[in-house]
């Protein structure tokens, strides 16, 4: 069998193809709760309420989907250039602490001034983790996959002795967490008494602006370049491992906002588990998304509107709110297998 790629595919072919791995997914789904013994019909309908049923469960959505939106443009713009970033959930811990070290009294700074500080030292920090990697590829030839996969766990430890030492909250009761940020270090609710914050009108801007980037400059078309064809670019005379070292520090500093907005807009204080995985989930996002930072913010929603309907349906039908994940698993592997098909034709031969 072999690949013959397909100069323009079909408008049915495009969208074809995607629909049948989300109906698959949906009857993969089904299937499991129905072995779980619900009523599959009835376990859907309840994700549906769950994520979207009210102006309370479609808000929680979006603020699921802030650090989502985040770590999936994170993983979109480095996979764009083929730089393998699985260290999201690293740069996002960066982040975070980097927004209780500014927050929590360092500046006393009125919201105005400390807010942006506070993104800014954020987005740095993750840079600087992603950095490291992406010099040991450019200049060594080591396996990025490798590296940022491993910084994952360095940053975590490195940020559970802080929890345990520096940054341990005196009147915590012993509990491994830093201190409270001051009112002016916390992102203000979009709507009073409910959660969604203004991290989410950050998520949205900052793909509008990796959308700028990769379509209309310079660094966008030579991220596009390496991506597709590294000797090429070289040929043609583009700086490749100037090019990997920008969109490691941009793709570093986005998914340390997702830990500035996790910390400033929900939380207000860091602990171990202020990411329940939103690194490693940001590439299932960007995949789904085909990298398309546009597409990041509809397939976060999407995610998140799983996971917020799960968690919904499993109070109500009592089904183990693992068949969100096995969902989102096979809506990755599905629609991996059905972007290859809307692209290549498989012969025999």
């Amino acid at each position: 069998m072999r690949l013959e790629p397909i100069a323009n595919p079909t408008l049915a072919r495009t969208l074809g193809f995607p629909l049948i791995a989300l109906t698959l997914t949906v009857l993969i789904g089904s299937s499991l709760a129905m072995l779980a013994g619900a009523n599959p019909f009835a376990t859907l309908g309840l994700i549906l309420k769950g994520a979207a049923g009210s102006r309370f469960a479609i808000l929680e959505t979006l603020n699921r989907a802030t650090p989502l939106i985040f770590t999936g443009l994170a993983v979109a713009v480095a996979f764009r250039a083929k730089l393998w970033n699985i260290g999201a959930e690293a740069q996002l811990y960066a982040g975070a602490v980097m927004a209780v070290l500014l927050g929590t009294g360092a500046l006393g700074w009125p919201s105005g001034l400390l807010l942006p500080a506070m993104a800014g030292a954020a987005m740095l920090a993750g840079a600087l983790v992603l950095l490291g990697p992406a010099i040991l590829k450019v200049r060594f030839g080591v396996d990025e996959v490798v590296t940022t996969l491993l910084f994952n766990f360095v940053v975590l430890l490195f940020v559970s002795m802080l929890l345990e030492g520096p940054l341990k909250d005196p009147m915590g009761m012993g509990w491994p967490q830093s201190s409270r940020l001051i009112p002016e270090a916390r992102l203000p609710r979009i709507i009073d008494g409910l959660r969604l914050h203004w991290g989410f009108g950050l998520a949205i801007l900052s793909a509008l602006v990796v959308w700028v980037i990769q379509s209309r400059t310079t660094l966008g078309y030579e991220m596009r370049a390496v991506g597709q064809n590294r000797q090429a670019a070289e040929f043609a005379g583009i700086p490749v491992g100037r090019v990997i070292l920008k969109t490691a520090l941009l793709s570093g500093g986005l998914a340390a906002l997702a830990g500035f907005s996790e910390v400033a807009g929900l939380k207000g204080n860091l602990t171990l588990d202020i990411s329940p995985g939103f690194g490693y989930t940001g590439i299932i996002v960007a995949m789904l998304a085909l990298l398309n930072p546009v597409g990041v913010v509809v397939s976060a929603i999407f995610v998140a509107g799983v996971f917020v309907g799960a968690d919904s349906m499993s109070r109500a039908a009592g089904v183990p709110t693992y068949i969100a994940n096995i969902m989102l698993a096979t809506a990755l592997l599905t629609m991996v297998l059905a972007i290859a098909l809307t692209r290549f034709n498989v012969r025999r031969g």
